[in-house]
Protein backbone atom coordinates (compact mmCIF):
# COMPACT_ATOMS: atom_id res chain seq x y z
CA UNK A 1 0.00 0.00 0.00
CA UNK A 2 1.01 3.44 -0.70
CA UNK A 3 1.25 6.58 1.20
CA UNK A 4 0.98 9.93 0.21
CA UNK A 5 1.07 13.29 1.67
CA UNK A 6 -1.56 15.98 1.45
CA UNK A 7 -1.80 19.60 2.85
CA UNK A 8 -4.95 21.18 3.92
CA UNK A 9 -3.90 25.24 2.68
CA UNK A 10 -4.88 27.95 4.76
CA UNK A 11 -7.81 29.20 2.65
CA UNK A 12 -9.58 25.74 3.22
CA UNK A 13 -8.56 26.39 6.88
CA UNK A 14 -10.19 29.83 6.69
CA UNK A 15 -13.54 28.57 4.44
CA UNK A 16 -14.08 25.55 7.45
CA UNK A 17 -13.39 23.01 4.98
CA UNK A 18 -10.73 20.46 7.41
CA UNK A 19 -14.02 18.37 7.45
CA UNK A 20 -15.08 18.40 3.76
CA UNK A 21 -11.30 17.53 2.70
CA UNK A 22 -10.91 14.73 5.25
CA UNK A 23 -14.47 13.12 4.10
CA UNK A 24 -13.96 12.80 0.80
CA UNK A 25 -10.69 11.17 1.14
CA UNK A 26 -12.04 8.56 4.19
CA UNK A 27 -15.54 8.28 1.74
CA UNK A 28 -13.00 6.74 -0.68
CA UNK A 29 -11.24 4.57 1.20
CA UNK A 30 -7.99 5.85 2.17
CA UNK A 31 -6.54 5.11 5.53
CA UNK A 32 -5.64 8.40 7.77
CA UNK A 33 -2.11 7.39 9.15
CA UNK A 34 -0.80 10.52 10.61
CA UNK A 35 -2.21 14.24 10.81
CA UNK A 36 -1.06 17.10 12.60
CA UNK A 37 -1.46 21.26 12.50
CA UNK A 38 1.69 23.11 12.45
CA UNK A 39 2.70 26.83 10.73
CA UNK A 40 5.03 26.36 8.09
CA UNK A 41 7.95 28.66 8.00
CA UNK A 42 10.15 30.44 5.28
CA UNK A 43 12.56 27.32 5.82
CA UNK A 44 10.35 24.63 4.91
CA UNK A 45 8.42 27.01 2.07
CA UNK A 46 11.71 26.86 0.31
CA UNK A 47 12.86 23.37 0.84
CA UNK A 48 8.66 22.52 -0.02
CA UNK A 49 8.64 25.10 -3.18
CA UNK A 50 12.36 24.80 -4.36
CA UNK A 51 11.39 24.07 -7.99
CA UNK A 52 9.75 27.14 -7.67
CA UNK A 53 11.75 29.84 -5.48
CA UNK A 54 12.79 31.66 -8.83
CA UNK A 55 9.90 32.03 -10.04
CA UNK A 56 7.99 35.81 -9.66
CA UNK A 57 5.12 34.08 -7.86
CA UNK A 58 6.86 32.20 -5.31
CA UNK A 59 6.35 35.25 -3.03
CA UNK A 60 2.36 34.99 -3.40
CA UNK A 61 2.71 31.28 -2.91
CA UNK A 62 4.68 31.56 0.53
CA UNK A 63 2.92 34.26 1.82
CA UNK A 64 -0.34 32.50 1.12
CA UNK A 65 1.15 29.81 2.52
CA UNK A 66 1.99 31.18 5.89
CA UNK A 67 -1.54 33.09 6.51
CA UNK A 68 -2.79 30.23 9.04
CA UNK A 69 -1.71 27.18 10.10
CA UNK A 70 -2.05 24.13 7.80
CA UNK A 71 -3.14 20.66 8.32
CA UNK A 72 -0.65 17.90 7.30
CA UNK A 73 -2.09 14.14 6.53
CA UNK A 74 -0.82 10.95 5.43
CA UNK A 75 -3.10 9.09 3.79
CA UNK A 76 -2.30 5.18 2.85
CA UNK A 77 -4.02 2.88 0.13
CA UNK A 78 -3.48 1.01 -3.25
CA UNK A 79 -2.30 3.32 -5.53
CA UNK A 80 -2.75 6.27 -2.98
CA UNK A 81 -1.06 8.56 -4.84
CA UNK A 82 -2.16 8.72 -7.45
CA UNK A 83 -6.17 8.52 -6.11
CA UNK A 84 -5.34 11.66 -3.82
CA UNK A 85 -3.75 13.38 -6.69
CA UNK A 86 -6.90 13.28 -9.43
CA UNK A 87 -9.49 13.57 -6.26
CA UNK A 88 -7.78 17.02 -5.91
CA UNK A 89 -8.37 17.93 -9.64
CA UNK A 90 -5.81 20.38 -11.47
CA UNK A 91 -4.06 23.04 -9.66
CA UNK A 92 -5.99 25.57 -11.11
CA UNK A 93 -9.38 25.73 -9.54
CA UNK A 94 -11.61 27.41 -12.48
CA UNK A 95 -10.17 24.34 -14.70
CA UNK A 96 -10.54 21.71 -12.43
CA UNK A 97 -13.41 19.29 -13.05
CA UNK A 98 -16.79 19.17 -10.85
CA UNK A 99 -16.68 16.64 -8.35
CA UNK A 100 -12.81 16.92 -7.74
CA UNK A 101 -12.06 18.84 -4.39
CA UNK A 102 -10.64 21.70 -6.52
CA UNK A 103 -13.24 21.66 -8.69
CA UNK A 104 -15.96 21.90 -6.14
CA UNK A 105 -14.26 24.40 -4.02
CA UNK A 106 -11.56 26.57 -5.57
CA UNK A 107 -11.69 29.47 -8.09
CA UNK A 108 -8.27 30.22 -7.77
CA UNK A 109 -4.15 28.92 -9.23
CA UNK A 110 -3.31 29.70 -5.74
CA UNK A 111 -6.39 29.42 -3.16
CA UNK A 112 -6.59 25.83 -4.64
CA UNK A 113 -7.60 23.92 -1.53
CA UNK A 114 -4.84 21.81 -0.75
CA UNK A 115 -1.25 20.39 -1.94
CA UNK A 116 -0.73 16.58 -2.72
CA UNK A 117 2.12 14.87 -4.09
CA UNK A 118 2.35 13.94 -8.01
CA UNK A 119 4.53 11.12 -7.40
CA UNK A 120 5.41 7.83 -5.22
CA UNK A 121 9.25 9.47 -5.12
CA UNK A 122 8.19 12.95 -4.54
CA UNK A 123 5.50 11.51 -1.61
CA UNK A 124 8.15 9.63 0.00
CA UNK A 125 10.63 12.83 0.25
CA UNK A 126 7.27 15.19 1.66
CA UNK A 127 6.12 12.59 4.08
CA UNK A 128 9.66 12.55 5.03
CA UNK A 129 9.69 16.35 5.08
CA UNK A 130 6.84 16.57 7.29
CA UNK A 131 6.54 13.72 9.46
CA UNK A 132 8.78 11.76 11.83
CA UNK A 133 8.43 7.96 11.73
CA UNK A 134 6.69 7.82 15.02
CA UNK A 135 4.07 10.18 13.75
CA UNK A 136 2.99 8.01 10.91
CA UNK A 137 0.71 5.02 12.66
CA UNK A 138 0.78 1.42 11.07
CA UNK A 139 -2.65 0.03 12.07
CA UNK A 140 -5.26 -2.40 10.32
CA UNK A 141 -8.13 -0.76 8.15
CA UNK A 142 -10.89 -3.07 9.17
CA UNK A 143 -12.66 -2.26 5.85
CA UNK A 144 -9.77 -3.45 3.43
CA UNK A 145 -11.83 -6.57 2.62
CA UNK A 146 -15.05 -4.19 1.71
CA UNK A 147 -12.95 -1.88 -0.09
CA UNK A 148 -10.76 -4.30 -2.46
CA UNK A 149 -10.96 -7.44 -3.94
CA UNK A 150 -8.98 -10.49 -2.40
CA UNK A 151 -6.52 -10.25 -4.84
CA UNK A 152 -5.78 -6.57 -4.84
CA UNK A 153 -4.08 -6.28 -1.51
Amino acid sequence: MEKTLVIIKPGAIQRGLIGEVIHRFERKGLQLCGIKMMQLTDEILAEHYAHLVQRPYFKRIKDSMMITPVIICCWKGLEAVHIVHEMAGKTNGREAAFGTIRGDFSMSVQENIIHTSDSIETAKVELARFFTEDEIFQFDHTDLTYLYANDEI
